[in-house]
């Protein structure tokens, strides 16, 4: 039993994990490329992104996982076997069980703690891309701007860009006169000073506007280092601005605090029981799928898969929904959400109740009828089908 939850599990994590870190992937290459910040943060970013994404994935592996486990001894008549010799679903849910307390433990470490730390860090880093404390990216042959007092245009860049050739700088000095130079080549080194780098540059012309006389001095040099300042950039907020960056203990102690406003007293309550019974569903789950991964007899329908999803993204957009309406203080919190959270368990508890002790029971097998009375009907109106059944009709 644990061998087959196993497989379907870490591969529904596997997959769900990496279509929303593809479909992620390409608006942030667009967004670093935009701001002009380097590649690398773009796997930065997905990495503070995936708690986010398994706080979800967590649920539905963890429910196709058991629910794919049950569907394969039923399927294979293991399970008659086993229902044959006494052994009953309650028993049969010992290493689900187990399987969902590991995983519900998890998930809580991750939207609980993990999930608003990393949800900082990836505002972190989007701040300081637009703010350009992470480094802006060199085009060629386009004006760059370095903060307020210096822009560089480069012609071409070779190995790698530590050979740049067709060299402009614009600068304005310590003292506040202009400065301008142009060179042949160029390359950036490091300075004992964390705050200046070093732009080495070869055979150019340095023009130099001095306060003191009208006329601007003209050199000429083979070798030349310009030391370059860089900019200031405004520090980051402090954690915590929003609810998805406080930790489980912060919405509770903002919740019951007297001091804060209604408002954010409201907004917290309400994120703190959305996390809650995210997490506290995860021990509905196990029944659920049992519930749903037994197909009627002589059926191989995968009506029980589709509903699964269907009814897992439906309560979670339906917890969203009362986690907005409580923070809004029209409903008070612990009824927005955890009303919802008794419907469903309810709905789960008779679902398994149906399967594991009516004899015959089967919670869809209405809704499997109607799923495959619709099959045949759509398979009967398809144009293969139909021309087929013209042939015969003819014959």
């Amino acid at each position: 039993m644990a061998r087959l939850i196993a497989v379907p599990l870490i591969s529904t994590l596997i997959i769900s994990a990496m279509l929303l870190v593809l479909d992620r992937m390409l608006r942030l290459f667009e967004f670093v490329a935009t701001e002009g910040g380097p590649v690398s943060v773009v796997w930065r970013m997905l990495a503070n992104l995936l708690p986010e994404y398994l706080g979800l994935g967590i649920p539905i592996g963890l429910m196709l996982g058991i629910l794919l486990a049950f569907r394969r001894l039923a399927t294979s008549s293991e399970l008659d076997v086993l229902r044959a010799v006494g052994v009953s679903y309650t028993r049969l849910l010992r290493v689900p069980y187990m399987y969902a307390i590991v995983l519900a433990v998890a998930n809580f470490a991750i939207v609980g703690f993990i999930q608003p730390t990393s949800r900082y860090n990836y505002e972190q880093l989007r701040f300081e891309l637009r703010s350009g404390a992470l480094g802006a990216s060199i085009k060629v042959g386009e004006f760059t701007n370095f903060g307020s007092k210096m822009t560089l245009r480069i012609e071409s860049s070779q190995d790698e860009g530590r050979d740049l050739r067709g060299i402009f700088v614009r600068m304005t000095a310590s003292d506040g006169t202009p400065l301008a130079v142009t060179a042949a080549k160029g390359q950036f080194l490091r300075s004992d000073d964390p705050d200046t780098i070093i732009f080495r540059l070869t055979n150019g012309t340095l023009v130099h506007q001095d306060k003191s006389s009208p006329v601007p001095r003209v050199l000429t040099f083979s070798s030349h280092n310009l030391p370059i300042p860089l900019p200031k950039y405004e520090q980051f907020r402090k954690r915590g601005d929003s609810n998805l960056e406080r930790t489980l203990p912060e919405l509770a102690v903002i919740g019951r605090s007297r001091a804060a406003d209604a408002v954010e007293r409201e907004t917290s309550r309400s994120a703190f029981h959305y996390r809650m019974a995210e997490v506290t569903t995860m021990f509905l789950l196990p029944m659920l799928a049992v519930a749903l991964g037994i197909p009627p007899k002589r059926s191989t329908s995968m009506l029980g898969v589709f509903l699964s999803i269907l009814m897992i993204v439906t309560y979670h957009k339906v917890n969203e929904y009362a986690q907005g309406v409580g923070s809004l203080g029209l409903i008070d919190p612990i009824i927005a959400l955890w009303v919802p959270f008794s419907i469903f368990a309810g709905l789960t508890i008779w679902m398994y109740y149906t399967v594991a002790y009516v004899p015959g029971g089967q919670p869809i097998g209405a809704l499997e009828r109607v799923f495959a009375k619709a099959g045949k009907l759509i398979g009967r109106l398809m144009p293969g089908n139909r021309r087929r059944r013209k042939v015969e009709s003819g014959q």
